[in-house]
């Protein structure tokens, strides 16, 4: 990793062994930033305060090996991201003003896309998450891990009927503490549907009825206008020395026809004359046809009129016009059906919802089972492991409980409470020596057997579970003396299989790792830099002697971490 301007750290760059990598240093130096700055390249919160003082920005790049057509590689070609000789590069970019950027491979990625790859290439533990385990939740995840599909099998049906039941429960919920409300809408509806179908209006009927009744209102002055139009085009019978326009035209084009034979221009206007002749005895014609079916029957008009009254109490009450109402009617019909269907509804609902209790019930009772049986394995491999980090007496077991619920699933013959993840309570006891008996550990356990009780659930892990590496944040924190020595050796056996990386105060730890980084802080008065340093030789033993007894020159601390180096080696 190379880091810039993160917090104590101006530009450093943190070269990992690929087995067991120790970060040591002075309180302050800014050990706790190489696990800060790790965490920026797995997708964690971006802190604007992490920016140095006076820096625009702090940047964390890393470079990850991948195994081609390992599934997190195939995520992130998905992503657009390519590989660098079978290798990731990562880049976290924080602005003092708290804007945050992701690369990934080459590529701009939204910073979720670096969380979602962290799971498989890193297990971060620190105090945290020691204080973490205290939790009964975090136990139970712990002991789903560790059985993987023994506990994952079951565990997704369980989860698949609990969604189902919650859904189905829900809805009948909904459906009776509603009934009322649904009562009184479907009186509504079916008030205003009667009401429509007593009336019974057709598709663009108000508009029809809208022009005969304009029509109707004027009978006479249209009757009038037509009769003397159809006088000045055909003439009146009974007015003999009266000229129509018929007759004029006729008169024109006899004149015409007379002399047409000389000119086809001519011949051409007489004809247009006889074809306007055509014209105005259809259109003569048509104005008597109008005139004599105009109907001026006040009873037609009282009775149109009283039609379109009916339809406007539906338009004013369903829709802008008769189109609308009728697709209210259509709409409302649906609708009128659903509510009815109700009581039907309620009743398969309350059947469906009983089928899921006793389904639910059956696989709430094969999780427990699943869990308790994984709950023995993994006390006992953890139990084996403290046995290697100075606990020889020390037992762990896990109590897998249920709590009553008058309310709940059967499990076990009891009606017991249930959630999400199940029916089970799950808590890690830990009885640390022979005769004591088993407590939870948040109450029966000490800073230091809660770390080596941690590092023995991550070996475990380890064997079944496993990740490239392991970030380890202090997790030593409590424990001294031949304790420290068994962590160290533990760290060092978890290395042959994977990567860790420790940040660790204790020389016991340090001594068993296959390179040590010192984190050293300068001050010159107006900054403060850190750099990291791989520590080899006679600087490494300095270092232990000042971890040892705070003297980097004392002979009794340099022997002493001298001896600490001869016999890790020898293990390793």
């Amino acid at each position: 990793m190379r880091i810039r301007s993160l917090g104590v750290i101006d530009d450093a760059v943190v070269e990992l062994s690929p087995g067991f990598t120790a970060v040591t240093g002075e309180t302050g130096a800014g050990k706790t930033m190489v696990v800060t700055s790790l965490g920026l390249l797995l997708g964690g919160r971006a802190d604007p305060a992490l920016v140095r003082l006076g820096a625009r920005s702090a940047v964390v790049e890393g470079r990850v090996s991948v195994p081609a057509g390992a599934p997190v590689a195939v995520r992130a070609e998905e992503a657009g991201a390519e590989l660098d000789d079978g290798a990731l590069l990562i880049s976290r970019t924080v602005s003092a003003e708290g804007r945050s950027r992701a690369h990934l491979g080459g590529r701009s990625v939204p910073v979720g896309m670096l969380a979602e790859l962290a799971d498989e290439l890193v297990a971060v533990h620190g105090q945290t998450d020691q204080q973490g385990l205290l939790k009964p939740a975090r136990q139970r995840q712990a002991l789903d891990r560790y059985a993987g599909d023994a506990v994952g099998g079951p565990h997704a049906a369980y989860a698949a009927a609990y969604r189902r039941l919650k859904a189905v429960s829900a809805e009948l919920a909904d459906l009776t503490t509603r009934a009322r409300e649904r009562a009184q809408e479907a009186d509504l509806l079916r008030f205003g549907l009667d009401e429509v179908a007593a009336v019974g209006p057709r598709a663009g009927e108000d508009k029809e009825l809208a022009a005969e009744a304009e029509r109707l209102g004027h009978a006479e002055a249209l009757a009038s206008a037509a009769h003397a139009a159809h006088a000045a085009l055909a003439g009146n019978p009974e007015d003999l020395e009266g000229v129509d326009a018929a007759t004029l035209v006729a008169g024109a084009g006899r004149t015409l026809d007379a002399v047409r034979a000389h000119d086809p221009a001519l011949a051409a206007l007489a004809d247009r004359m006889g074809e306007i002749s055509i014209l105005l005895a259809d259109v003569a014609g048509e104005l008597a046809g109008y005139a004599d079916d105009l109907d001026a029957d006040p009873l037609r008009l009282a009775a149109v009129e009283e039609r379109r009254a009916a339809l406007g109490t539906l338009t004013r009450k369903y829709g802008q016009d008769v189109t609308a109402v009728l697709a209210w009617a259509e709409e409302g019909a649906g609708r009128l059906a659903e509510l009815d269907g109700d009581d039907d509804r309620i009743g398969e609902l309350t059947a469906e919802r009983d089928a899921l209790r006793t389904e639910l019930s059956g696989l709430a009772q094969a999780l427990t089972d699943a869990r308790t049986a994984a709950a023995a394995r993994f006390a006992e491999a953890v139990t084996a492991e403290l046995a290697h980090l100075a606990m020889p007496h020390a037992r762990v077991m896990f109590a897998v409980r249920q709590t009553d619920d008058p309310e709940g699933v059967e499990v076990g013959g009891r009606t017991v409470a249930y959630t999400p993840s199940g029916a089970d309570e799950v808590e890690l006891l830990l009885a640390p020596h022979p005769g004591a008996q088993p407590r939870p550990i948040a109450r029966g356990a000490s800073g230091g057997e809660l770390s080596r009780v941690m590092l023995a659930v991550e070996v475990v892990f380890a064997g079944t579970d496993p990740v490239p590496t392991y970030l380890f944040d202090e997790v030593d924190a409590g424990v001294g003396g031949k304790a420290a020595v068994e962590i160290g050796r533990r760290l060092a056996k978890l290395a042959k299989s994977a990567q860790v990386v420790v940040v660790t105060h204790l020389p016991q730890v340090a001594a068993f790792a296959d390179r040590q980084l010192l984190v050293e802080k300068t001050d010159d008065g107006s900054v403060t830099r850190s750099g990291v340093t791989v520590l080899q030789g006679e600087d490494r033993v300095r270092e232990l002697s000042r971890m040892l007894a705070g003297q980097e020159d004392s002979e009794t601390a340099r022997a002493h971490a001298e001896e600490l180096l001869a016999a890790a080696r020898r293990e390793l």
